[in-house]
């Protein structure tokens, strides 16, 4: 057994046995190594793409996959995705690629500093020393990325270590990760205000957001009367018919903080205070009002179902039901396409338990409220900021849930940064369902140009906000791919193109023409 194959092997026995692979030269033993029955193996076009399906298969499965990136290089295309998942607190280990220990010497073309381009978005940075200790480092790269909340680890492997003998691999099995309870005098602290009948909004995040913590939070609003609420975005809801209705903080600062504007008291729950996404000239940083007060119910690394348990407990609701968002049977719309047409026909035609990504930015930021007594599904949306993210977890996603529809709604501007995930989803024959909003233009900068107070683009500005001329052809780049792809111009086109995808084994692309 060589050092890749004590390498994979460990992963496996860890738990992780899903690795997305982008390989070069320094990786072939790796790659050999991965002709493991038990490790299933993605190849994608795109570093990108390799760790944003990581980031998409941790927020369905709660476990990390591993990626597979060439080099320092390889692991500077990824780190966008690598981003993000860390905002999402999504888990993942990374191998990177070295050259082995006696040809850095000589300063070949693709060396660089791995370890300094990891160490920012890495929670844990090591590079395998010998083939022989390499099971061990693995291990610990394991453990750590399953903590919660979830830890990035990026191990780098030179060549050398992949090639040369390991010895017989001893690992141990693998840990459960231990999760803190909050401590009981906050937690009383917390039952005193929502027994005083001040306004109080209660803002759920990472695993807080679905399950029983979820539900137990249900029950803690209906027993008092306090709101919940999340973040603009989030890692991933439970949401529509029957699950515990969330109320979302408007993204634009003004209408955040006059969401705001009426709680006396913000308790947070794997997560923090309220902050813009960006810095605006004359615009507050924080949405709270003045004398608002902020309570931390459960921290980030807590476990929110303890917590809400100790809550329910404190305030003696073990009996009340949870509040249950209603179905809400929707008509499928027709006429023009718009946001609210657009939310109809998803509200109308996503099926039972699909998996939503979104990344539609401009269209889709005023739909989420229009589909809350949906089909019961699943919302991800990208905590991290930095585009491209979509269709990549959401290849991630499917892969996780093959059982399930992955519906994955994005602006044309963000496809096109990882639109090789489309490739991906052909090859292993995933049921997503891509919807591009077409509207040739990066939208959101003409607005985010008026809200900085940059005054009135001129033509230079527009050149660098329009991705016109030429057009894109979202189909034919579809099919180029291997997915066949339709274009659609009315409301009713949209719903009776999702309905007719949902009815595929695999996936299929909408491109929705917007004028």
């Amino acid at each position: 057994m060589n050092g890749a194959e004590s390498l994979v092997t460990t992963l496996i026995d860890q738990g992780v046995d899903i690795c997305f692979a982008n390989p070069g030269t320094s990786e072939m033993h790796f790659l050999s190594a991965l002709e493991n029955p038990r490790m299933k193996s993605v190849l994608c076009l795109y570093e990108g793409v390799c760790t944003g399906a990581a980031d998409g298969w941790y927020r369905m499965k709660d476990k990390p996959a591993s990626t597979l990136l060439h080099l320092g290089p390889g692991l500077a295309n990824g780190l966008s995705n690598i981003h993000n998942a860390k905002r999402a607190s999504s888990a993942m280990v990374n191998i990177v690629g070295e050259h082995s220990a006696s040809h850095l010497k000589y300063d070949p073309p693709l060396t660089s500093d791995i370890e300094g381009l990891a160490r920012p978005l890495s929670h844990w940075v090591r590079r395998a020393e010998s083939s022989t200790s390499i099971a061990w480092d693995t291990v610990t790269a394991v453990a750590k990325a399953s903590e919660h909340p979830g830890q990035i680890a990026t191990l780098i492997l030179p060549g050398d270590t992949a090639w040369k003998d390991a010895g017989q691999a001893i690992t141990p099995a693998p840990t459960t990760p231990v999760r803190k309870a909050p401590d009981g005098a906050r937690i009383d602290a917390i039952a005193q205000v929502l027994r005083s009948g001040e306004p109080a909004l209660i803002i759920l995040a990472n695993k807080g957001t679905r399950g029983r913590a979820l539900e137990l939070a249900g029950q803690v609003a209906a027993g008092t009367g306090c709101r919940l609420g999340t973040q603009f975005f989030t890692a991933r809801i439970e949401r529509g018919a029957g699950r515990v209705p969330l109320e979302r903080i408007p993204y634009a600062v003004a209408q955040g903080a006059a969401f705001l504007q009426g709680f006396k008291h913000l308790i947070t729950v794997e997560t923090k205070e309220p902050v813009a996404f960006f810095s605006y000239p004359d615009k507050p940083s924080l949405l709270k009002a003045p004398g608002t007060i902020v309570h931390e119910l459960c921290a980030a690394d807590e476990d929110s179902t303890i917590a809400f348990e100790m809550l329910v407990d404190a305030l003696g609701l073990g009996a009340t039901a949870p509040i249950l968002q209603q179905r809400f049977e929707t008509a499928p719309p027709s006429g023009a396409l718009n946001p609210q047409s657009i939310a109809y026909a998803l509200a109308a035609a996503l099926p039972d338990h699909a998996i939503l990504v979104d990344e539609s930015l401009t269209t889709g930021r005023e739909t989420m409220g229009y589909t809350m007594g949906a089909r019961p599904h699943d919302l991800i949306n990208n905590m991290g900021g930095s585009i491209g993210y979509g269709t990549p977890v959401a290849t991630g996603a499917a892969l996780a849930c093959p059982d399930r529809r992955t519906v994955c709604m994005v602006g044309d501007g963000s496809a096109m940064y990882t639109i090789q995930s489309l490739w991906t989803q052909a090859r292993e024959g995933l049921p997503v369902t891509t919807i591009i909003f077409a509207n040739n233009q990066y939208a959101i900068l003409k607005a985010e140009y008026a809200n900085m107070g940059a005054g009135t683009p001129g033509p230079q500005a527009m050149a660098m906000i329009d991705i016109d001329r030429p057009t894109i052809d979202w189909v034919a780049m579809a099919k180029s791919m291997g997915v066949p792809g339709v274009q659609v111009d009315s409301a009713e086109g949209l719903y009776q193109a999702m309905v007719r995808s949902a009815q595929e084994p695999g996936p299929s692309l909408i491109e929705v023409k917007l004028y």
